[in-house]
This record gives C-alpha cells, structure tokens and sequence, in this order.
C-alpha cells in the first residue's frame, strides 16, 4: 500500500529526543509494532516514529483508517488530543498544544463552515479504500464533533492540566524567548517559569544564558528578579526564594497530576473488579 508521510503534520508535535526515539526502537525490535498506525487516506497521521523504524528494519506493521476527518484542522485536533493523554508529554508541551487548540477552535468558529469534507488526495484512488488486507477501516462518521471553546486561560489550563499561572508563562515565552531559551525549555534544562523570566531579557543575553547551561539561566533570572525586588524586600526574600517557590509550584501540580491519573487508575480497578463479580454471581 501506498502511505504518504506529510513533512508538515511529521512536525505539528515535538520530535522523540534521540535517548526516547533508540528507546523505541529497542522496544519495536523486541516486541514488534503492535500499535496499528493512523492513516487519513493515504496520509500518515500518527506513528511517524515507528513507520521510520519498520521501514528501517523491515518490521511489519498495520494501518487502520479515521474517516472521522473532514479537514486539516480535524487532523490537528486529533494530534492535539491524543498528545495532551499521553504522560510522557512535558508540561511545556502541553502548555503549547493547549494554546493551539485554543487558536484552531477560535478561528474555526470565526469562520464558516463549509459543507465539503476536504480528503487528502495523493492520487486517484479513493481515500477510503483498504487495498490490502493490513488496512482496518474504522466505522465512518459523517460528522465531526465540535471541541469546546478554550476561550479563557482557565479554560487552557484545564486542557493542558498546568496551572493558570503557568499556561501565562508558557504564553510569554512563545512571544518574547529566544528559539535557545525555548529548546532549552523544551529538553527540560530550565523551567518554564524561569524560562518566562529569562524571557524578560534582551535576545542577545538569552542567547548567552542558553548557550551556557542550567547554571547561566539560573543566574540570568536571578538578575531579572534582582532587578525587579524593592531593595526593602531583598533580606526578606533571601537569594534564589522566588526560584525555590517557582520549583514549588512545579512540584506541587506534579504531584496533583499523579494523583488525578492513580484516581483514575483505581477508579478503572474498581469498575474492572465489579465486572468480574458480576460474571461470577
């Protein structure tokens, strides 16, 4: 079968970092591809990744189709979605994928719809046909549902489960960072409210702060928060306080997130144990 690799949907999400993508790779080798890969027609739309590996190595895999896609913008959403339940996401990418999904739903509200479904095309056949026996067409749906307004920054925190504060701090970075200081948000070598105010500086001086490691950007916002205290508030405050609560928070709605997913956990148990009761009465 024919699947065409879209470079512009390849990139709409954060790549692997190499230590994740061998880790993949390892796992594909020993236990196979066992997760189909998502095809919009002939357009690749999840599982990028593993399409490369197999390909790589010769390793089989399966496709399944979504017919629920009526636009780009559908496919966007569905990427958006599926990354935001994945754990291994970081909270600066959440943030990120929140606040697109805020920007396609606002502009797909704003603008008429159209009675059209546009279907990939990469040739003449038809989008939905399976023409090979690895292809599962999932059930056909002519309608897309709507995703909610995420038309309040509350609204993107819940989507993106960080704080408001953070999802403001994620905004000013987009804005204001230098791409350095956001690849360096992005690997995790500063946080994302040290990165918002490192982000306070010139371009030039994140640079430097970027290219110097953890160690720079910590003292690269100790001069913008140095140069923000009253003088009064210094001995109050103590060197690197706001650092400290910064990473507090952070470890705070770590924390929070953990016990919303065990909940979840032992909520999916209880239902599980219920079941299998009722098979045995």
């Amino acid at each position: 079968m024919n699947i065409v690799v879209n470079e512009e949907l390849k990139a709409y999400i954060d790549p692997l970092t190499p230590e994740e993508h061998d880790a993949l790779e390892r796992s594909l080798l020993a236990e196979g591809c066992r997760d189909a890969l998502v095809l919009w027609g002939d357009v690749l739309v999840d599982g990028h990744n593993r399409y490369g590996i197999c390909l790589k190595h010769g390793l089989p895999f399966n496709t399944v189709q979504n017919t629920r896609f009526q636009s780009m913008e559908d496919v966007h959403l569905w990427m958006i979605d599926q990354h935001l339940g994945r754990r291994s996401v970081s909270d600066f990418q959440r943030g990120v994928l929140a606040l697109r999904k805020k920007q396609i739903v606002a502009q797909r509200q704003a603008a008429p719809q159209s009675d059209e479904p546009a279907h990939p095309s990469s040739g003449d056949s038809a989008p939905w046909d399976s023409d090979d026996g690895t292809t599962q067409a999932v059930s056909p749906v002519t309608t897309v549902p709507s995703a909610p307004a995420l038309n309040t920054r509350e609204a993107v925190a819940k989507a993106a489960r960080l704080s408001s504060a953070q999802v403001a701090a994620i905004e000013k970075i987009q804005k204001q960072a230098a791409p350095e200081l956001v690849a360096a948000v992005r690997a995790g070598a500063v946080s994302i409210n040290t990165a918002a105010t490192i982000a306070s500086l010139p371009a030039e001086e994140q640079v430097a702060a970027a290219s110097g490691g953890k160690d720079d950007l910590r003292q690269a916002a100790k001069r913008v928060r140095d140069a923000r205290r009253k003088p009064r508030d210094a001995p109050e405050g103590g060197v690197g306080s706001e650092e400290a609560e910064d990473q507090a928070a952070d470890m705070v709605l770590g924390l929070r997130r953990r016990v919303e997913e065990l909940t979840a956990e032992n909520q999916a148990l209880r239902a599980e144990v219920e079941s299998l009761r009722a098979m045995l009465v």
